[in-house]
């Protein structure tokens, strides 16, 4: 890891509930450098509220608090709504699970990264349509010219996926937070995405913030993998060392994991353990 752009100390997340505030996020702390850092765990665990919360999209309702919350020397915690939103896109960003939800239905994707490319910077508008097929074809579409004018129901998953990956290019930014961007496509074009991402990262210098429920993806693609039970880290680890890992709920992840060489009748079931959720 070379240097440290992004800390996060203590991360707490909690929400009003009738008895009071139900935490979703409890005490949760790692850093971040030019690396690939994986956050894994089943679905509700808190990875994807981890990522929102570094960006300052949860509901208004939210409670976030933490020790430290800095990126790129930004206290997140205390920075106006102004001065997030000049982070947002240009310099932390995000691509959301699904594109079919997060892509607007009505607008033409060319016309969508536009925006991006001038929120980048003031361009004319044929500047523009060519910076959004360099874009385009920066993350490996042909026909650039053709797939801008297409809208998102046109496109298919993996190509949804390389058009919210272009629009978050268009900013440049230094944190890229991917949120389970594979987890809708098949084995072959998700394997096309991992690869762009892992191409982006060494080009561009990108930090990577990985979240998904797959550990046999990470432990071939990221550096480091943080693993998450109801709302804490179990276990932090190098992705190298996953098949090492010491915790009983990542080792039963694993375990529970199938495989074509090793063949079982029966998968195992997760036995839970109440200490965990009290680590």
């Amino acid at each position: 890891m070379t240097g440290t752009l992004l800390e996060v100390d203590h991360l707490e997340v909690a929400y009003p509930g009738p008895v009071g505030a139900v935490p979703v996020v409890k005490g949760v702390s790692f850093d971040l450098g030019r690396e690939k850092l994986a956050v894994v765990g089943e679905s509700g665990s808190g990875k994807t509220t981890v990522g929102r919360a570094l960006l300052r999209l949860l509901p208004r309702h939210s409670q976030v608090s933490a020790r430290t919350l800095r990126f790129d020397g930004v206290d997140l915690l205390s920075a106006s709504e102004s001065q997030m939103s000049q982070l947002r896109g240009q310099r932390l960003s995000m691509i959301m699970q699904d594109p079919k939800y997060s892509l607007n239905p009505v607008m033409a994707v060319g016309a969508q990264i536009g925006e991006a490319v001038q929120r980048a910077g003031s361009v004319g508008r044929a500047e523009c349509r060519d910076r959004v097929e360099q874009l385009l074809a920066r993350v490996h579409i042909r026909e650039p010219g053709r797939v801008a004018r297409q809208y998102p129901h046109q496109l298919s998953g993996g190509m949804g996926q390389r058009v919210m990956i272009a629009m978050m290019l268009a900013q440049k930014p230094r944190l890229l937070i991917a949120d389970e961007p594979t987890s809708a496509l098949d084995v072959s074009v998700r394997q096309e995405v991992l690869d762009l991402l892992d191409e982006l990262v060494a080009e561009q210098g990108l930090s990577l913030l990985f979240i998904t429920h797959d550990l046999n993806l990470v432990g071939r693609f990221c550096d480091r993998v943080l693993v998450m039970y109801a709302g804490r880290v179990v276990e932090a680890l190098a992705a190298s060392e996953l098949t090492r890992a010491r915790h009983p709920y990542t080792q039963a992840l694993l375990s529970a994991a199938p495989s074509l060489q090793h063949r079982r009748a029966t998968l195992p079931v997760l036995q839970r353990d109440p200490a965990w959720s009290a680590a």
